[in-house]
């Protein structure tokens, strides 16, 4: 059985990041929606760091948003890549923020952020090596223990490797979360990014991953700045990116898709006009997809 299948994940359709500056469009557009097929989009991420204060605005924008659509919280401070042990409040706010929410899983990055308290405010990469996967995977399995919900471990944009590394990034992210029993969330815009900046091959990646354990894409913009590309979530997703996303549905099926724009925020009417294109080019993937064979899951 597949992992999505043993642990009832579910498709959540096409989402896209609740930011406070399309508050009030998030809330009139679910307001005004008078069925599940009139809503433009499906589903909401959430900074999981942006609602750990308690009571007040938060708790006010965070029931606004909870009675809107379905919410998943994501991380950016976990640093599951890190050495120092997780801070006690920390995973006792995060735990209250996936309580509140109910999500069927919740996420972070494959990173680290600091070392010895001192937070850089930066996704740093980390080396590919076995040591690597082992400490990782342990500290995941902790913070699964620990908030008692599903991980989503998410590939991050890179601009430097290391010379211990001993495997490919994506064996590196299949190891941890195979050893970890985790699910990925899988940015496609990243891989692109890191993809041109390191010479690999951006499908080969998405090959090379076990799609079975995908439980969330994100798409994104990137800015090119001649020597790199520079994972900016400021600008419309490019055609390569599009094109590698659906390569991964023909190949993956129907999963949870958001669409991330947090600088340089366009109107919300063009957000969702994005998000119309990713169910596009999804539905048009999974349309294209081979029938399974009777009594093959």
């Amino acid at each position: 059985m597949s992992f999505r299948k043993r642990r009832s994940i579910p498709d959540l359709g096409i989402g896209v990041g609740a930011r406070p500056a399309h508050d009030e469009d998030i809330r009139r557009t679910f307001a005004e929606s008078e069925s599940v097929e009139d809503k433009p989009i499906d589903w909401l991420e959430i900074i999981s760091e942006n609602f750990f204060a308690q009571g007040g605005a938060t708790k006010t924008r965070l029931d606004m948003l909870r009675a809107s659509c379905p919410l998943i919280p994501h991380g950016v401070s976990l640093s599951i890549g890190g050495t120092d042990p997780f801070r006690a409040d920390y995973i006792q706010s995060l735990r209250r923020v996936v309580d509140t929410t109910n999500p069927p899983w919740f996420s972070d990055h494959l990173c680290f952020t600091g070392v010895g308290l001192r937070e850089s405010h930066d996704l740093l990469p980390l080396p590919y090596t076995k040591e690597a996967v082992l400490h990782v995977a342990s500290r995941i399995r902790e913070v699964q223990d620990r908030v008692e919900r599903l991980f989503a471990l998410e590939n991050v944009s890179s601009y430097l490797t290391y010379e211990e590394s001993e495997m490919p990034e994506w064996e590196f992210l299949s190891e941890i979360a195979e050893r970890a029993d985790c699910g990925i969330l899988l940015d496609i815009n990243n891989i692109y990014v890191s993809g041109k900046n390191h010479g690999f091959d951006p499908d080969e990646y998405v090959a090379n991953v076990p799609l079975d354990r995908v439980v969330q894409v994100h798409l994104a913009g990137h800015t090119d700045k001649g020597d790199h590309l520079l994972d900016t979530h400021s600008s419309l997703v490019t055609g390569d990116v599009w094109s590698l996303y659906e390569s991964f549905v023909e190949r993956a099926g129907s999963v949870a898709t958001l669409l991330e724009w947090d600088d340089a925020l366009p109107t919300y009417e063009s957000l969702l006009e994005e998000a119309s294109r990713a169910r596009a080019v999804r539905d048009r993937a999974l349309s294209r997809r081979a029938p399974k064979e009777p009594g093959i899951a």
